[in-house]
């Protein structure tokens, strides 16, 4: 079921590093009857597999079915991902509703469209993967409880990100500007994400437990038991909750909640009835053990580690693109642009590293967080044999191998052969207490060093200096071997324009625009530069005029109808400079609190 969380995170990441084009791959028409026709295959292929299965389970050829099962589930959700990935970036659909007018006031409601889009994708897959799984685990539940357990028990992790992104969807909506000057800056978004993660973990769990619609567990024999193991332990909650994950036939529990007011210990009905009183005592000291190793902190700490991972990885390709020249040499061959080769591999190194991050590194500490909280048991109790019986009975009622990890836990089996040696020989606790303060201890010093990269690199002048002049050096060097492309005088002209070296900027964008005369963004570029440079001496508004017009003709996007409106309004066209302005402002997305403040000007203009 973890497994889940790293789909949802990861069809986020696909989602938010498209940027949506009025340049789009295919017509609309063509796109959907494409898109449904997918949809069609899709469920014919999953289908298809699943019925498979139980045609083996009821010839009885049960070797391996296990195996068998899980493959299919994740491949099959695998393809979801690569499915929804094509309809983002084969098929443009956003493209397609981003000119909405909800979704373009509010983006974060198209991003919630097409998680939902998603979200069928996963239900079609654990629809259609019911009658297999009932057939070989005899679960009990219906197929709607399967199907909305599994959903239910992944959305909460996107809990943090739209709590993020739809109130700085808010904040832009409003007509006060310091809110929107602080998002606009690096400090401001970092601040606003760290302040938004602390928030949403602190007061998260109240809203993900009546999400999952949990109630709280009666007074019992069962609840007096949990609840004085609580304070013998020095543990403070705010309830104790029935879990109705997958009808509360699975035996587990669970923990949740940074503070005592927003602290939650989750059990299932079955975990109740199928346990012995030792037993249900072993599991909620190994929950009161992730409490007390301060796990949920850490868990913050690296999604921290992540946004510090991707910060830094942006200028470390363009570092390599640029030094690299075998490398550069064939993508210039290939006839690719520079500039898209550059985002493109951003965006598949951001996530193939979210993968990577997650699945092996967090997957490190999760397993072994897991271990330690078994060891806690005996902080409580002097033995955690009934914690291996428990294990027992999980891997006896589950119709799972005991033998099988995944990339969060150990196997069953391992989790007890450590119990035994615990058992035995306590210096195993300590041992695994003292690699995990190790592990921790590498991975702060680190995420430290990265951080302190990313500051260098971002940050501090000296580092925009230093990384503007090795640039500017690899440029002029390709452009040696290469003078005849026009990507490179495109970035030279960037590189100079940041420098404020406007004679070089100037230069370096006229020739990559009579090298190609059709480039939306170099026309856009040079239009600006002559309509708005600081060194009036540079200024020409009749060009910029004239190339604004080029520009917009090849592309219409609002930053494009903003220079055209600024062309304007330098050449005292202040009506056109309103049309041209408004032209924007209903192509905006988040940024619309700039192009208002355009509008203003140009209306002030209009009236003096």
């Amino acid at each position: 079921m973890f497994g889940n969380f790293i789909y949802f995170i990861l069809v986020l990441l696909i989602y938010l590093t498209y940027q949506p084009s009025e340049e789009t791959n295919f017509t609309a028409l063509e796109s959907f009857a494409l898109f449904w026709g997918l949809v069609f295959a899709f469920v014919f292929f999953t289908r298809f597999q699943f019925q498979r299965i139980e045609k083996r389970i009821v010839k009885g050829q049960y070797l391996r079915v296990d195996s068998h099962f899980n493959n299919t589930l994740l491949q099959q959700s695998v393809l979801a991902i690569v499915l929804f990935a094509v309809n983002i970036y084969g098929l443009n659909l956003s493209s397609f509703l981003a000119g909405v007018v909800p979704f373009r006031t509010i983006p974060t409601l198209l991003a919630l469209l097409f998680l939902g889009l998603f979200i069928c994708y996963l239900a079609i897959v654990w629809t259609l993967a019911y009658d297999a799984y009932q057939r070989l685990y005899g679960a009990g539940i219906s197929r709607k409880a399967y199907v909305l357990s599994n959903i239910s028990f992944s959305i909460p992790v996107l809990l943090p990100w739209l709590c993020l992104s739809g109130v700085a969807d808010i904040i832009q909506a409003l007509p006060f500007d310091a809110p929107k000057q602080v998002l606009n800056t690096t400090e401001g978004q970092i601040g606003y994400f760290l302040v938004f993660l602390v928030g949403v973990a602190i007061v998260g769990p109240l809203l993900i437990q009546k999400f999952w619609r949990c109630t709280p567990l009666e007074d019992s024999v069962h609840r007096r038991r949990i609840t004085e193991l609580c304070e013998r332990a020095g543990l403070e909650y705010a309830e104790i909750l029935y879990w109705p994950i997958f009808g509360g036939r699975m035996i587990t529990a669970g923990v949740m909640g940074l503070v005592k007011k927003f602290r939650y210990i989750l059990v299932t009905r079955s975990l109740l009835h199928l346990l012995d009183p030792a037993e249900i005592d072993a599991v909620i000291a190994h929950e009161i053990g992730h409490i007390k190793k301060k796990h949920l902190i850490f868990y913050l700490v690296f999604f921290v580690g992540y946004m510090v991972l991707s910060f830094v990885t942006h200028n470390l390709i363009i570092f390599v693109m640029y030094y690299i020249n075998p490398l550069y040499w064939l993508i210039t061959k290939g006839g690719f642009s520079l500039s898209t080769i550059i985002s493109t591999t951003s965006n598949i190194v951001i996530i193939s590293l979210f993968l990577i991050y997650f699945r092996y590194i967090f997957g490190y500490f999760m397993r072994n967080f897991e271990r330690q909280a078994d060891t806690c048991v005996y902080a409580l109790f002097d033995s955690a044999q009934p914690l291996i019986s428990t294990l027992e009975k999980i891997a006896a009622t589950s119709g799972q191998p005991a033998d099988r990890p995944n990339w969060h836990h150990f196997s069953i089996q391992q989790r007890i052969d450590y119990l035994k040696k615990c058992e035995s020989d306590s210096r195993w606790i300590t041992r695994q207490d003292n690699k995990i303060r190790k592990s921790i201890a590498i991975y702060l010093i680190c995420l430290l060093m990265l951080g302190v990269l990313g500051y260098q690199m971002n940050m501090i002048a000296v580092g925009d200096r230093l990384n503007s002049n090795l640039q500017e050096k690899a440029l002029l060097e390709l452009i040696e071997t290469d003078p005849r492309n026009p990507d490179l005088y495109t970035m030279l002209g960037n590189i100079y324009y940041s420098a404020g070296n406007w004679s070089g900027t100037q230069e370096a964008w006229e020739n990559s625009l009579a090298l190609q005369p059709e480039n939306a963004l170099v026309l856009n570029n040079l239009a600006w530069h002559y309509a708005t440079c600081e060194d009036e001496s540079y200024r020409d508004p009749y060009r910029a005029l004239a190339l604004a017009k080029l520009a917009i003709r090849l592309e219409k996007s609002p930053h494009i109808w903003d220079t055209l409106a600024e062309s304007y309004y330098v050449n005292g066209m202040y009506r056109d400079a309103l049309a041209a302005g408004r032209k924007a402002l209903e192509r905006a997305g988040k940024m619309r609190s700039y192009y208002e403040d355009q509008i203003e000007k140009f209306e002030k203009a209009l009236t003096e």
